[in-house]
C-alpha cells in the first residue's frame, strides 16, 4: 500500500511537471527503481506511464497549437515519430547491465540540458544562424534521445526551436507537449510489444499522471513556471548525484 501511494503521488507530480516545465521522468524513474523494477524496464514503464499525461496536456492545449516560426508542425511531428521509433529500438537492444551504467550519465545530460538549456540557446543564437533543415535534423536526434531515455527532452526541443529566432516559450509549450507525446507514443508501442512494461507499477503512475498533467495544463497560465523550473532543477541535480553515488 505504501508503494502504491508513493507511485500515485509521483505520477501526479510528474504529470504536472511535464505539462508546465518538463522533467517528470526525474520523479518516475527513481520511484520505479525503488519499487524493484529493473532499470531498462523502469525506463520503458516510466515512458508508458507518462504518455497519457502528455496526451491529456496536449488535449488541454489543443486550441493553442501553432507552427513555429514558419516551420510546419506536421513536419516536426513526422520527424519526432521517426526519431522516437529509432530510440525505442535502441533501448530494446541495450543490455540491462549496460543501461544501468548509462543511467547516471543520461541523467547528467538531462540535468545540464534542463538547467542550462535556455542560457545556452541564447548564446548559440548570437553566434549561429542555422537553417530549418539543420533544426529538423537536430529534432530527429533529440527524438531518438526521447525514445531511448527522454529526460528533459522537451527542454532540449524548446532550445532548438529558439535557434530559429525569437520564440515565445509559453506559446511554444503546446507544440512541445504534442511532439514529446508523439515521440513517446511510438516508443510506448515498441515497449508494449516487446513486453518490457511492469504493468502494476505503471498503471499506478499512469492514472495519477493524467490527472496531474491535465490539471496543470489547465492552470498553466496561473502557475509560476519560473519557480517550478527552479524546483525541478534542484530535484534533477539531487537525483543525478544520488545515482552517481549509487554507482560509485
Amino acid at each position: 500500500m505504501n508503494t502504491f501511494v508513493l507511485l500515485c503521488l509521483a505520477g501526479t507530480l510528474a504529470g504536472a511537471m511535464n505539462a508546465v516545465a518538463g522533467g517528470g521522468s526525474f520523479v518516475t524513474l527513481p520511484v520505479l527503481l525503488w519499487a524493484g523494477v529493473p532499470s531498462a524496464c523502469a525506463n520503458a514503464s516510466s515512458t508508458v506511464a507518462l504518455l497519457p499525461g502528455s496526451l491529456a496536456s496536449t488535449w488541454a492545449y489543443r486550441d493553442d497549437l501553432t507552427s513555429l516560426n514558419g516551420l510546419p508542425l506536421r513536419t516536426l511531428l513526422v520527424t519526432s515519430v521517426a526519431g522516437g521509433l529509432v530510440g525505442a529500438v535502441l533501448l530494446l537492444r541495450t543490455p540491462s547491465r549496460a543501461f544501468d551504467a548509462f543511467i547516471p550519465w543520461l541523467l547528467l545530460l538531462a540535468t545540464v540540458a534542463f538547467v542550462a538549456g535556455p542560457s545556452v540557446g541564447k548564446w548559440v543564437r548570437r553566434h549561429v544562424q542555422p537553417r530549418p533543415r539543420g533544426v529538423l535534423a537536430t529534432q530527429f536526434v533529440l527524438a531518438i534521445y526521447g525514445g531511448y531515455f527522454g529526460g528533459a527532452v522537451g527542454i532540449m526541443m524548446m532550445a532548438v526551436w529558439g535557434l530559429l529566432g525569437a520564440v515565445d516559450l509559453r506559446a511554444a509549450t503546446p507544440a512541445k507537449t504534442l511532439l514529446v507525446a508523439a515521440t513517446n507514443a511510438v516508443a510506448v508501442v515498441c515497449f508494449i510489444v516487446a513486453d518490457k512494461v511492469w504493468w502494476p507499477q505503471t498503471l499506478a503512475l499512469l492514472g495519477s499522471s493524467v490527472m496531474g498533467g491535465y490539471g496543470a495544463a489547465r492552470l498553466a497560465r496561473r502557475l509560476d513556471a519560473r519557480g517550478l523550473r527552479r524546483c525541478v532543477s534542484a530535484l534533477s541535480i539531487l537525483v543525478t548525484l544520488a545515482f552517481f553515488l549509487r554507482h560509485a
